[in-house]
């Protein structure tokens, strides 16, 4: 795909009329980068460079789309399948057992989190893993972004991936990400005790053709199933997950508490973990909240302004 993504570029610059410097010039690199894309050596080209190459050549958006195959090649091959449906999802479900999510991911977290993956094979290509994380960020913003729902297990919270700076400002993106009424973020915290999940990551991606499929994950494998019943149970799973997590506004709570604990610097977070009771009601409570939060169409006022816990009930 790299080397079809050069031959295209090279045509359409000799149609044009231009040298490889002067191509190089129009958008803003040397002309040896533009060399090294032509004969699909060296670093492959980012998204950024991609548009302008798309614009200044007049390609009507065919390098722009043929970018994210070009990219594709540098993921294991059981994940490039998902990557081309996650594309296309209208609605994306995921349970994250391990690390934030890669649509929410800051650029750096997402390094540190990549550059331990031991299908890494060079530097070169963990910079086009990172390239191609942070371009698919780009449907989130746009006109057809899809439905986004994260259930984030505390660990993910609790595991100071990339340093305490790295944490303070993934947060941060966590939190602004949640203001985006087609973002909802959920933390399953520990006391919840043993799920289905347990093991590894979930997602459930429902396509605009209203097919569903499910994606598992570990640290080094990933499975994708279409059956329609195997999809419908690992549904069930994930509407669990999502009834017995804290609802979403106390979710933020608790992030931006435990983002406090990194801003004193305690690693361990001890004293994040002595502030909960204050802001984390009981599993009685929570499962309360919950039912309420699944009859309402996307939890949203639950995440808003509205009351943490639903008032007692008279005894009769």
């Amino acid at each position: 795909m790299a080397a079809l993504f050069g031959s295209r570029v090279r045509r359409l610059r000799t149609a044009a009329g231009l040298t490889q410097a002067e191509l190089g010039q129009k958008t803003h690199v040397v002309s040896t980068r533009i060399t090294q894309i032509e004969r699909a050596s060296g670093a492959k080209p980012t998204l950024e460079l991609a548009r302008a190459l798309d614009a200044v050549l007049g390609a009507d958006s065919l390098l722009v789309d043929l970018w994210p195959y070009v990219y594709r090649e540098a993921f294991p091959d059981w994940s490039r399948r998902f990557m081309e449906l996650a594309e296309r999802a209208t609605v994306v479900r995921e349970y994250a057992a391990h690390v934030v999510p890669g649509l929410l991911q800051t650029e750096e977290y997402a390094r540190a989190v990549l550059r331990v993956g031991l299908t890494l094979s060079s530097d070169a290509q963990l910079d086009e893993r990172l390239a191609a994380r942070m371009g698919r960020q780009v449907r989130l913003t746009g006109p057809d972004r899809p439905e986004l729902w994260v259930v984030l297990d505390e660990a993910v919270l609790r595991r100071p991936i990339g340093g305490h700076a790295v944490m303070r400002a993934q947060f941060e993106r966590l939190l602004d990400a949640a203001e985006a009424r087609h973002v909802t973020v959920q933390v399953l915290p520990f006391d919840q005790g043993e799920h289905d999940a347990m093991g590894g990551s979930l997602t459930i991606l429902t396509l605009a053709e209203g097919e569903q499929v499910a994606y598992t994950e570990g640290a080094h494998y990933g499975q994708l199933i279409e059956d329609p019943a195997e999809v419908s149970r690992f549904e069930v799973t994930y509407d669990r997950l999502r009834a017995e997590a804290l609802p979403p506004i106390m979710s933020l709570d608790m992030i931006r508490s435990v983002m406090e604990g990194y801003n004193r610097g305690d690693r361990r977070d001890r004293g994040d973990r002595g502030d909960r009771g204050s802001s984390v009601p009981s599993r009685s409570g929570r499962r309360r909240l919950a039912q309420e939060q699944l009859q309402q169409p996307g939890g949203r006022q639950l995440r808003r302004g509205g009351p943490r816990l639903p008032p007692r009930r008279p005894r009769s």
